[in-house]
């Protein structure tokens, strides 16, 4: 088989939203198989045999059959190229440290033209997986030199895309909590800002910062001397020091304080510069110079003794607790100290560089406290000790052992005031005691450190002890549960799942009329409404961009506004399939008919009845909360009733449709028309409208507009179901005015 055969990718499509395929972000690859098509893989000769050589995992994957080794099965019987970069790609993905379970391959209409989606959290990662996977299936098809250190090369290829692209553990432990709870979030930056929740009722996140998090307090944070003084004002033990600027002034304070002491930069971080125990004159001299060069200003404080313990306080309460560990090795009387440290320390798997592991490597060259502490013990790093001789490399910076458990009452209330004494709703409390588990006054323990935007790995992956739940206590101290008493310095008015009300309108018909309608019903309820329509995006019925914004750009816009209250969004078959919905779930779908396939021909959707699977994805996504107003008028839409988690409302202007018939027998809702008036059923119970009277008169009006009676009553639906009283939706629909104002600058 030549070249000429390979698999030919023809569009690669990155869906962000809920889509045909999924409530979750995929990549859609249509692909041309060219003479594949005729050769399924047991028709390939040794194809089978050269794939499983280089993926031997693949006997992992249940495939359709649903079992171990379904994958396998599928490959002996015989499929198609298509279905294998599938497998190919997903256990790439698995190697690469980011385990993918979802995936699809659909035939279209024209011939060895398959659709191939497959889960994809981040678009780059999922196109370095494809291109990689890619690769792979060429050279096991045509026997080429490709063999497992090239396997290995492109999973560690994927795994720098991940490294590069995905959140860091403990934003990413967040975000978690934040998803178990049903809450969404959008990611803000490359790094690791994250959005929980949407429009009013969202908060942000930065790693373990919050913008609940004061800059005045992370300022009072940043500076130890400042911060010691606030504690010590409110009764908080701290070690008694003071910022100096020469190693002279620092060795006269030193002994005005008392020997031992600690010298350490006065606003720096992760223990850089932290040199303690210091007993003479040229070790504190010697300190001073390593910390002048971490910080701005040094600080002399006396040498409290204990262990170093890291707090971690979140809401004004401690959740979770590390202590450390002194870190030394022992001489053989033959290998260097570096020597020793490579084996007897950073041999230890816990090590490592980056956030993934919950002890640094050690380094000599690099940390000068390392080599300070060696000159102390008159030994460099290329020094061989004795044999036996006990040789300590670190004194702290080695938090990584839960002592959660052990933390005393009066520890939590001391170390919780440290928090709201600086402002800080979530706080890394540094602590030396030597027992964590009796109050600090009877050891002559102190608190040294408030940090603000502390580190999460050491509670979330200790190195030894039991994992904490600290992203599941963030997200709670973000949205308080029904119940629960907030922070003072939470707010009140934020949804516990940080939703607002979503309304979603598909269809080819009315769907911006209807869209502005709703929108405009919202705005009257007193909600701040975003609204975003083939007409523009608009903002509290102000229109702000003209261009059509039924897109998953637009209404990323929209979500990300911490002044919307509520949004409503348009969006047509053509968005579903090109971006996916802007919304991940939302309060009221909207389906108005399952017309405009022929618009659709560059999907492979050619008839209305295709339409189905492609619009139920706004009825995919109503919370069961929530409900689906369907119009009975339109062929087919009616029997999306049965895919809805939530209520579902029907819609006719024919007061006999069979549809109607429905909520009579099951207490619930609908809405047609008679008499010329819009008449509200509930169960065996009809009423008019309350406030808006003849159409006639209304679509006289309206006439320019050309609003029909269908679309007038799906924006009355989407209102009623969201609870809008009855009197203001009629004397909202008479006060509608349908001509659009001018754009006006994009905010």
């Amino acid at each position: 088989m030549s070249q000429q055969d390979d698999i030919k990718l023809l569009r690669i499509n990155y869906l962000h939203g809920p889509n045909i395929w999924t409530y979750r972000a995929v990549l859609e690859v249509w692909l041309d198989l060219g003479s594949l098509e005729d050769a399924p893989s047991h028709q390939l000769p040794g194809f089978n045999e050269r794939l499983l050589a280089l993926l031997p995992a693949l006997l992992e994957h249940h495939c359709g059959v649903g079992e171990r080794g379904g994958f396998i099965e599928r490959l002996k019987e015989g499929t198609w190229a298509g279905h294998i970069l599938e497998h190919v790609v997903i256990e790439l993905l698995n190697l690469a440290g980011m385990p993918t379970g979802f995936g699809q391959t659909r035939s279209t209409s024209q011939r060895g033209v398959y659709r191939m989606v497959f889960r994809a959290r981040d678009e780059q990662v999922a196109r370095s997986a494809l291109a990689e996977g890619h690769q792979l299936l060429t050279a096991a098809i045509h026997g080429t030199a490709y063999g497992p250190a090239d396997v290995q090369a492109a999973a560690e290829r994927i795994r720098e895309q991940i490294d590069d692209c995905y959140l860091g553990p403990s934003t990413a432990a967040i975000v978690a909590a934040a998803t178990d709870r049903g809450i969404p979030h959008i990611r803000l930056n490359d790094g690791n800002l994250v959005q929980l929740g949407y429009g009013a009722s969202q908060r942000r996140i930065w790693t373990a910062e919050t913008d609940l998090t004061g800059a005045i307090a992370e300022g009072i944070a940043h500076d130890k001397d400042l911060t010691k003084s606030l504690l010590a004002s409110c009764g908080v033990p701290v070690p008694e020091g003071e910022i100096v600027t020469s190693a002279a002034e620092a060795w006269d304070s030193a002994q005005d304080i008392g020997l031992p002491v600690v010298v350490k930069p006065s606003d720096g971080n992760h223990g850089r510069g932290v040199s303690l125990d210091l007993k003479t004159r040229e070790e504190v001299e010697a300190a001073f110079e390593l910390a002048e060069r971490h910080g701005s200003e040094v600080l002399v404080e006396r040498y409290v003794r204990g262990h170093e313990h890291r707090l971690l306080v979140v809401g004004g309460r401690v959740v979770a607790a590390a202590r450390g560990a002194v870190a030394s090795v022992t001489g053989d009387g033959v290998s260097t100290v570096i020597e020793l440290i490579d084996a007897q320390l950073n041999n230890d798997p816990r090590r490592g560089v980056g956030e993934d592991f919950p002890l640094s490597l050690i380094d000599t060259v690099s940390d000068g406290a390392i080599v300070l502490e060696l000159q102390r013990q008159d030994l460099t790093p290329q020094a061989v000790p004795a044999a036996g001789r006990e040789v300590l490399i670190q004194r702290n910076g080695n938090v990584a052992v839960d002592c959660t458990d052990a933390v005393h009452p009066e520890v939590d209330h001391i170390v919780s005031l440290a928090a709201r004494v600086v402002g800080l709703d979530i706080a890394g409390v540094d602590v030396v005691a030597q027992d964590i588990s009796r109050p600090l006054h009877e050891q002559g323990g102190a608190i040294v450190e408030v940090n603000a935007g502390p580190g999460l790995l050491m509670h979330l992956k200790p190195a030894e002890g039991a994992p904490r739940p600290v992203g599941r206590a963030i997200c709670e101290h973000l949205f308080p549960l029904p119940g629960d008493a907030p922070d003072a310095n939470a707010s009140r008015h934020v949804s516990p799942q940080g939703r607002i009300p979503i309304v979603g309108i598909a269809g080819s018909e009315g769907g911006t009329q209807v869209a502005r309608l709703v929108a405009w019903l919202l705005h009257l309820s007193g909600r701040h409404t975003g609204l975003a329509c083939q007409s523009g995006l608009f903002l509290d019925q102000r229109r702000v961009e003209s261009a059509d914004s039924t897109s998953w750009a637009a209404g990323q816009r929209l979500l990300i506004n911490r002044a919307v209250q509520a949004a409503v969004f348009e969006n047509g078959a053509d968005t579903i399939l090109r971006t996916g919905l802007a919304y991940d779930r939302c309060q009221v779908g909207v389906v108005t008919d399952l017309n405009g396939a022929a618009a659709l021909a560059e999907f492979d959707i050619a008839q209305d009845e295709q339409m189905f699977k492609v619009l139920r994805s706004q009825v995919d996504v109503v919370l069961p909360g929530g409900a689906a107003v369907l119009n009975a008028d339109a062929a087919g839409v009616a029997d999306m009733a049965p895919l809805c988690d939530g209520e579902v409302i029907f819609y006719s202007t024919n007061p006999d449709a069979p549809a109607l018939s429905a909520p009579h027998s099951a207490n619930g809702r609908a809405l047609t028309l008679r008499q010329d008036e819009v008449v509200l059923i509930v169960g065996n119970t009809e009423s008019f409208l309350p406030g808006l009277g003849k159409l006639a008169v209304w679509h006289q009006r309206h006439s320019a507009s050309r609003i029909s009676s269908s679309a007038l009553l799906a924006a009355i639906g989407a209102a009623w179901a969201l609870d809008i009283p009855l009197n203001l939706i009629g004397a909202g629909m008479q006060a509608f005015e349908s001509n659009l104002q001018p754009a006006g600058r994009a905010v």
